[in-house]
């Protein structure tokens, strides 16, 4: 299991307690903000890098296209993976073994702080 798949299963478990029908929604939804905020901080540094060095090798518009493209590849990915059986056999893996309990708080600010990061770093641009 990833540490996206804990993740996954920390918000998933947390939720259904209150929502039941919209645990799995409310769970990909993170998780997928998550993935596409860890891309956007990477796209930025390199993006910040490449500006550095003086190396001209796409434009801004057609990074951003690229970002929006790989952006929905990755909620495709994470729709498919996190629904029906893949879901259920995550969950039973993770009864069989103690799980770590991760702060709710902690993991909805993660993708958030990710965020930030990445605007700090695409300004010095």
């Amino acid at each position: 299991m990833t540490i996206f798949d804990l993740f996954f299963l920390s918000i998933f478990t947390f939720y259904k307690k209150r929502f039941k029908q919209k645990a799995n929604t409310i769970a990909l939804i993170y998780i997928s903000l998550l993935q596409i905020s860890l891309l956007f901080v990477l796209g930025c540094f390199f993006a910040a890098f490449f500006n550095q060095m003086n190396v001209d090798a796409m434009s801004s518009d057609k990074a951003w296209v690229v970002f929006i493209l790989v952006s929905i590849g990755i909620h495709f990915k994470n729709w498919l993976k996190y629904n029906g059986k893949t879901r259920k056999v995550l969950n039973a893996k993770l009864n069989k073994r103690k799980s770590p309990d991760h702060s709710i708080v902690l993991l909805w600010v993660l993708p958030f702080a990710c965020l930030g990061l990445a605007l700090i770093i695409l300004k010095s641009i």
